[in-house]
């Protein structure tokens, strides 16, 4: 009888476990449902918001202020108010003033103690194996002063945070932006359509935000990606870099590229005082920086590349402890997400080798096409309208996008040093080509600068890099290996080229339809926006 009482009571129990737990469930989905309506209801009287906008980094901060003035109600969650400090995201081209302009936030470029540069200064080392055996060569290339291009044709290098901390102060002074400091842990998803989000406060509460849309825009470290999106991030090296400070390159107008070897080294003024030293290195060959093996290496290997005018700032740093960073650079394209009610905006969105300093420019040209493309919608709450936004904004950034992504990371694998002879010719092949002046030197400038982010320019140079590497290897006369070498080259230039049609969609970046759709909202001057 003791037994039977036994089994009784286990299965009275394990009743009353199922029925709470079944009716927790219920309750929760209810309360989450309710909370949904009740946030619906709150926007519809005016009091809840527009937008979720997940980070107020550069594009979060952007994206904020320019939805803000077009009178949509703004919640920007940002794990961390404080200044960042970041080795990354420190140069503006041209092409990406310009669209600052049209965003209204041309000011945030001022006062940081921002550098003007036009152009760079270029060196490259003849290696044989780990010989330097002919002095460098050096060409002075600049910005192109082009009529179409409807803005001042020079750059801005700068610290990143100063920059972003500007941006926060510009988008937070709007009184329909709400910029706060919190950790989002996860979106809130209702049958494929994302409401809002859940995050834990400065003070350490978890709590719920819902908004008719929710922008992901919270760097290449996202934590949100893969919850909207299947693609991976695929690291190609690390950028290293460290500061000297207190001192001042010679013409600190021009950045100072060495295409040194394993791959390039770069030094830019960034502040009146502060130099940047950066230079690439891959997996695998990276020394420790914890037990100060990587400033040995900086001393001994790299410092004998850099031109002896600009070696000693070079080395002031590494002598004076400065802290050395190591980052890695990625590549990502960008996909379309299945999901309804989002948007993903960054480097969470795409990435591609920061060789030519674009990333924040391709960013900035989203921005502007996404505003742009939401104007027309008074309710940001149908979504399929906005996945239709989504799907025009998808095409219509290709232009600019598949400029920038194929540029970069082919114009990084040009850079690598090899001992194999036809690598090497592409790249003294690129050196030659930059440096030769006129259309040649104007045309690629204008593509690094984003003044002319037309894919089938892009096109038509690297094709000319290609013929006058293939035509250095079969001077003065054609033998044998030349050629064999220069078919070598020809493949080699196809293998940096033809991934990169596939992937950006060659209708896409060939058509010129597209090309004169996105020239058109890029090069417009639009007053109102600017208000």
């Amino acid at each position: 009888m003791d037994l039977a009482f036994t089994h009784v009571c286990l299965w009275t129990l394990l009743a009353f476990v199922v029925t709470w737990t079944v009716f927790y469930v219920n309750n929760r989905r209810k309360k989450v449902a309710k909370l949904a309506d009740v946030a619906t209801e709150v926007r519809r009287d005016g009091g809840g918001a527009d937008v979720i906008i997940v980070g107020a980094g550069v594009g979060g901060s952007a994206l904020a202020y320019a939805l803000a003035k077009d009178g949509r109600r703004v919640h920007v969650i940002e794990r961390d108010m404080r200044e960042p400090v970041r080795m990354m995201g420190e140069f503006m081209q041209p092409g990406g003033r310009l669209l600052l302009s049209k965003l209204g936030l041309e000011d945030c470029l001022e006062g940081i103690d921002e550098q003007i540069v036009t152009g760079f200064v270029n060196w490259i080392q003849f290696l044989t194996g780990l010989a330097v055996y002919k002095d460098g060569q050096k060409a002075i290339v600049s910005f192109p002063e082009d009529n179409d291009f409807p803005y001042e044709p020079t750059g801005r290098a700068f610290y990143n945070g100063r920059f972003v901390q500007r941006l926060r102060q510009k988008a937070s002074s709007l009184p329909n932006v709400r910029l706060e400091e919190g950790t989002v842990k996860s979106l809130i998803e209702e049958k494929g359509v994302i409401k809002g989000v859940t995050y834990k406060t400065s003070e350490g509460d978890e709590t719920t935000a819902f908004a008719p849309l929710t922008v992901v825009c919270d760097g290449c470290y996202s934590n949100l990606r893969r919850s909207v999106n299947d693609n991976n991030a695929e690291v190609l090296s690390y950028q290293v870099s460290y500061v000297s400070k207190n001192c001042q390159l010679e013409d600190p107008e021009k950045l100072k590229l060495i295409m040194s070897k394993p791959s390039f080294t770069m030094l830019y003024q960034i502040s009146s005082t502060d130099v940047r030293c950066a230079m690439e290195l891959f997996p695998g060959n990276i020394p420790s920086i914890s037990n100060g093996e990587m400033a040995t290496f900086l001393k001994n290997t790299m410092a004998p590349q850099v031109p002896p005018e600009f070696r000693k700032i070079f080395l002031k740093g590494i002598d004076e402890g400065a802290q050395i960073k190591a980052m890695p650079t990625k590549r990502m394209e960008a996909t379309l997400s299945e999901k309804q009610g989002v948007i993903v905006l960054g480097d969470a969105f795409n990435m591609r080798h920061p060789a030519v300093a674009s990333g924040m420019m391709v960013l900035l040209s989203d921005i502007l096409i996404l505003r742009r493309l939401l104007q027309p919608l008074g309710n940001l709450g149908d979504a399929n309208k906005i996945s239709e936004v989504i799907k025009s904004f998808h095409v219509i950034r290709k232009p600019m996008s598949a400029t920038v992504n194929t540029l970069g990371n082919a114009f990084s694998q040009v850079l690598i040093a090899s001992t194999d002879e036809a690598k090497e010719a592409m790249r003294q092949g690129c050196f030659a080509y930059l440096s030769s002046g006129g259309f040649r030197t104007s045309g690629m400038m204008a593509l690094l600068g984003g003044m002319n982010p037309r894919p089938l320019s892009l096109i038509f140079h690297l094709c000319g890099i290609t013929l006058s590497s293939i035509g250095q290897l079969l001077s003065p006369f054609p033998s044998p290996l030349g050629i064999w070498h220069s078919f070598r080259l020809f493949g080699l230039s196809m293998k940096m080229l033809v991934p990169h049609l596939k992937a950006e969609g060659v209708s896409q970046m060939l058509s010129p339809a597209y090309a004169a759709a996105y020239r058109k909202s890029y090069m417009a001057i639009d007053d109102k926006n600017r208000e």
